[in-house]
């Protein structure tokens, strides 16, 4: 790809797009919110597949289990959203992360988002929404390096670059899939969590005025919040950072989000970047996230 062609495919998108969404939604439960947001979206979005990746943390015993158990809660939020539809196009994602930076894990999600990239028309790129480790995408790369050329990548991963480390939960759980991404070439819009997206918090009193009783759906996602902070983290005063949002929130508005142009960073496996390299292909790097605009414009679609 030419340097001019990979500038323009990180432009913010106008019109309808296609985009697939790679999510660990049993993982937190920010996931939820932000597959809810696409699917009430559709003005912008035109979601043609959902893929549920890989974790592992205190509530699953292993990345198989944990992308068992998104699968499952996909399609728990596909039922809350009225889009029955959506189940056939879920996809079970990898059981494990990358071995290593050269072997695909070979899955039903990394091989819909390999064929299905390619099957794009000319000039409309896939965009993929990635809000987990990003094991199934790496894969896909890795089966077809030439889908590199038909999708853009936005990601939420990593820290910010002026932070102290990488260990971010989505980074590092793989860091051998993110060091495909970094440095396949693929037009990539990273969106780091510490130091950027943490500015996206909300409370309890502002979930429950703004959420509690308006639905099915907005009922669901508010006791899952309450049920996380008090009941699993013992908390009685409490915010909470919709992570996964801010990335659905650079696909659909221009003023949710600010960027500038950077050089991919090599990510390694100590949990530090190195930038060192200016050889190296550009991608967009969120720096901002207008957190009042873009949860007024959830919390507006969510109620509805």
């Amino acid at each position: 790809m030419t340097n001019e062609a990979l500038l323009s495919r990180l432009n913010k998108p106008a019109g309808q797009i296609d985009v697939v969404l790679d999510t660990d939604a049993f993982n937190e439960v920010d996931d939820q919110f932000a597959l809810s947001y696409l699917i009430r979206s559709p003005e912008k979005i035109n979601l043609l597949a959902v893929y549920s990746a890989p974790f592992m943390n205190e509530k699953v015993a292993s990345p198989k289990e944990g992308m068992e158990r998104s699968f499952d809660e996909i399609l728990n939020i596909a039922t809350l959203c009225g889009r029955e539809d959506l189940k056939s196009l879920t996809y079970r994602g990898s059981e494990r992360f990358l071995p290593d930076e050269h072997t695909p894990v070979l899955s039903d999600a990394a091989q819909n988002l390999a064929e299905r990239a390619m099957s794009q028309p000319e000039g409309r790129p896939l965009y993929v929404l990635a809000i987990g480790a990003i094991t199934n995408v790496a894969s896909a790369l890795l089966m077809n390096p030439q889908i590199a050329e038909k999708i853009v990548l936005v990601w939420l991963g990593g820290h910010a670059h002026h932070w102290d480390d990488t260990r971010e939960f989505n980074l590092f759980q793989d860091v051998a899939s993110a060091r495909v991404v970094f440095d396949s070439g693929v037009p990539m819009v990273q969106v780091p969590c510490m130091g950027v997206v943490t500015h996206l918090t909300t409370t309890g009193p502002e979930l429950k005025h703004c959420m509690a009783g308006k639905n099915e759906l907005c009922d669901y996602l508010y006791n899952i919040v309450v049920h996380e902070a008090e009941v699993r983290e013992g908390r009685t005063f409490w915010s909470r950072t919709l992570w996964d949002v801010a990335a659905a929130a650079w696909l659909l508005e221009e003023g949710f989000t600010q960027d500038k142009l950077v050089h991919s960073p090599v990510v390694s496996y100590d949990g530090l970047y190195a930038f060192t390299d200016t050889r190296r292909h550009l991608i967009k790097y969120v720096t901002h996230v207008n957190r009042d605009a873009i949860l007024k414009d959830l919390f507006e679609k969510l109620t509805r």
